[in-house]
């Protein structure tokens, strides 16, 4: 079974990018365009990696994060922020557990490798 990474940003251009980049991978992708689609995917579907933005509508990613890993059912699902923010948010991300920080416009090529290392020790 491939696995599933769920993709939550609120740019469909950004999204398809990340997606092409990623396919290579082998992985089926959900996708989520705010805070409350991300936090019923994750519920829903239990994917084997979450890339966040943080930027996002109706709830933010950091508390998107928040709340996954206060759950049972969702706190191992490895998460990856992706934000145009800058890399002062990192140091709240290693203290929610978050996996890593990749600031927008992304280094794509790390990303898959990223991505490629967290799918292997999930």
């Amino acid at each position: 079974m491939a696995p599933t990474i769920l993709i939550v940003d609120d740019e469909g251009d950004f999204i398809e990018l990340v997606k092409f980049r990623l396919s290579a991978l082998g992985c089926e992708f959900l996708v989520a365009n705010d805070g409350v689609q991300a936090l019923s995917q994750a519920r829903q579907f239990k994917p084997d990696l979450i890339l966040l933005d943080i930027l996002l509508p109706d709830l933010d990613g950091i508390s998107v994060c928040e709340i996954l890993k206060r759950q049972p059912a969702t706190k191992k699902i490895p998460i990856i922020f992706m934000s145009a923010l800058s890399a002062g948010v990192t140091k709240r991300t290693v203290a929610m557990q978050a996996e890593d920080f990749f600031t927008k416009p992304l280094d794509l090529p790390r990303l898959e490798r990223r991505v490629g290392e967290l799918l292997h020790n999930h």
